[in-house]
C-alpha cells in the first residue's frame, strides 16, 4: 500500500514537472537567446532541459516497475503445510485484491527478510491475534465509515456493533473460546466477497456454515440447545426451495436470525420476521382475533401452526377440526373456534369440488374441438379466488373467507355454463353434420339410378 502511494506520488510529480518543462520549453523558444544563430548552443539547451525531465520522472517508473517484496507471502510459502496455507489462499483473498497484505492485521515489517526485523512488536506486530480478539481487530477497519469508504462508499459499517448485541457478541465478551467470531463466518486468509458462489457465507452455502457449529452435539453440549436444526431444515420448504432448487430468494439462517446480529426471535416478533416474505398474511393476522389471543398467552404467531425450521409446504389438509386439522389443538368441540374451522374448510371445499366439476366439462369442451377460451379464464378466476381464500383463513373470519369462496364459486359455474353450451352447440353440428351426409348420400344415390337409367335408353 505505501509502495503504491509512492507511486501515485512520484507520477502526479512527473505529470507537474512535465507541464512545467513544457511552459520553460515554450519560453525558451520565444526568448532572444534562441534567436542566436549558434546552433550548436540550441541543441545544447534543448539536450538539457530533457535530462531534466527525465530525472524528474525516473522514480515513478522505478516505483512502477520495481514493487516491493512481501517477505510474509514468500517465507510462509516455504514452510510446511500448516504454515503454508495462508500464503496460498491469500491470493483468492478479498482483501488482499484491495491492495492489503499480512501487515495490515498481523503488524510487523514485511519488507524485512530477516525473522527478527520483520516479526519486531516495536513495528506492531501482534502474531496471530486471541479467538475473542478477532472482532476487534476487524472491527479496526469495518467499523470505520471514512476508512472503508475508500473501498465501497455503500458498504455497511455497523457489523461489530451489532455483532457486540448478538448471542455471539454476548458470549464471546464473557470469554467463550468457543462461540463464532468473524472468521468463524467468513473464514481466514482466504475471505471471499459475500456474492461469490465461493464463499461460504454465499446464500446457498449459508446453512452448511451455521450447521458447521449448531449441527455438532459434541460441539453445543455446552449450550442446552436443540442440534437437529439443519435436519429440519433440509425437510423444509425453504430448504428445498434453497438447497435443492438454488432459489436464491429462499430464506436461509440469516433471513430469521439476522446475521452479524444474529438471536433467537422472541414470541412477539416471529410474525414480523415471517412478514419480511408473507406481508399480506401476517397484515391479516394482526387484524383477527387470534393476534390478541396470542399476544396474551405469549404464543408466536405463524410459528404455532406452521413450525419454525422444518415448515412443511401448506395443504388444505391442515385446516378445519378433522384428520390432520390444526384448529383442534387449542379449539374444543363446543367452542365458537371450533365452529369456525368447521364452517371455513367446508367452504373451501365447496368451491374446490365445484371448480373441479367445472374443470372437467371445459376441458371435454376443449378436447372436442370448441372454442373456450372465456371459459378457461373465468376458471383460471375461480382458481384465483380460492387461492386467495386460502390466504384470508388466516383472517379467520368466516363471512371474509364466504364472501371470496362465493366470488369463486360464481365464476367456477359460468365457466361450467359456457362449457355445457360449448358441448351442446357440438352435439348440435355434429346431428346437422348427419343430416347433411345422409342428403348428401341420398342425392348422389337417386342420380346415381337416374344416369343408369339415361344409359338404359
Amino acid at each position: 500500500m505505501e509502495n503504491r502511494r509512492l507511486m501515485q506520488t512520484s507520477l502526479r510529480g512527473a505529470i507537474a514537472t512535465k507541464q512545467s518543462f513544457s511552459g520553460l520549453l515554450r519560453f525558451a523558444r520565444n526568448d532572444t537567446l534562441f534567436a542566436r544563430k549558434d546552433t550548436l548552443f540550441n541543441v545544447f539547451v534543448l539536450v538539457f532541459l530533457h535530462l531534466v525531465f527525465f530525472l524528474a520522472i525516473f522514480p515513478a517508473f522505478a516505483f512502477a516497475s520495481v514493487p516491493q517484496k512481501d517477505f510474509c507471502i514468500e517465507c510462509h510459502k516455504t514452510l510446511s503445510e500448516a504454515a503454508k496455507e495462508p500464503a496460498d489462499k491469500i491470493e483468492s483473498d478479498v482483501h488482499f485484491k484491495r491492495g492489503l497484505s499480512c501487515v495490515d492485521c498481523h503488524g510487523g515489517d514485511p519488507t524485512k527478510d530477516d525473522f527478527a526485523e520483520a516479526k519486531d512488536p516495536a513495528k506492531g506486530f501482534i502474531g496471530k491475534p486471541k479467538r475473542g480478539d478477532i472482532p476487534d481487530l476487524c472491527g479496526k477497519c469495518h467499523a470505520d465509515p471514512a476508512y472503508m469508504r475508500r473501498f465501497n462508499p455503500n458498504i455497511q459499517t455497523d457489523q461489530l456493533s451489532k455483532y457486540n448485541e448478538s448471542q455471539h457478541g454476548k458470549l464471546n465478551a464473557q470469554g467463550d473460546q468457543k462461540v463464532a467470531v468473524c472468521i468463524s463466518c467468513h473464514d481466514v486468509h482466504g475471505v471471499r466477497e459475500v456474492g461469490d458462489p465461493q464463499a461460504p457465507v454465499f446464500i446457498t452455502n449459508i446453512p452448511k456454515r451455521c450447521a458447521s457449529c449448531h449441527a455438532d452435539k459434541e460441539y453445543m453440549k455446552d449450550y442446552s440447545i436443540p442440534t437437529d436444526q439443519m435436519e429440519l431444515y433440509e425437510q423444509s420448504v425453504h430448504g428445498e426451495a434453497l438447497l435443492k432448487k438454488g432459489d436464491r430468494g429462499a430464506p436461509a439462517c440469516p433471513s430469521c436470525h439476522g446475521s452479524h446480529d444474529a438471536a433467537l426471535p422472541r414470541a412477539m416478533a416471529v410474525g414480523n420476521v415471517c412478514a419480511q416474505c408473507h406481508s399480506l398474511t401476517r397484515d391479516l393476522f394482526a387484524k383477527s382475533p387470534h393476534k390478541a389471543a396470542h399476544d396474551k398467552l405469549g404464543i408466536p404467531e405463524c410459528e404455532a401452526c406452521h413450525g419454525n425450521h422444518k415448515i412443511m409446504r401448506t395443504t388444505d389438509e391442515i385446516l378445519g377440526t378433522k384428520g390432520d386439522g390444526l384448529c383442534v389443538k387449542c379449539h374444543t368441540v363446543d367452542s365458537k373456534g371450533y365452529a369456525v374451522a368447521t364452517l371455513i374448510k367446508t367452504e373451501i371445499e365447496t368451491l374446490k369440488m365445484d371448480i373441479k366439476e367445472s374443470e372437467g366439462i371445459v376441458t371435454n369442451a376443449e378436447t372436442l374441438g370448441m372454442e373456450v377460451s372465456d371459459a378457461k379464464f373465468d376458471l383460471d378466476q375461480s382458481k384465483n379466488s380460492l387461492t386467495k381464500s386460502r390466504t384470508y383463513v388466516h383472517t379467520f373470519s368466516k363471512e371474509k373467507v364466504g364472501e371470496i369462496v362465493k366470488e369463486g364459486m360464481g365464476l367456477a359455474d359460468k365457466a361450467k355454463g359456457q362449457g355445457q353450451k360449448a358441448i351442446e352447440e357440438f352435439k348440435f353440428r355434429r346431428k346437422g353434420f348427419a343430416i347433411a351426409i345422409f342428403f348428401i348420400l341420398f342425392l348422389a344415390g337417386a342420380l346415381y339410378f337416374k344416369i343408369r337409367a339415361m344409359e338404359r335408353d
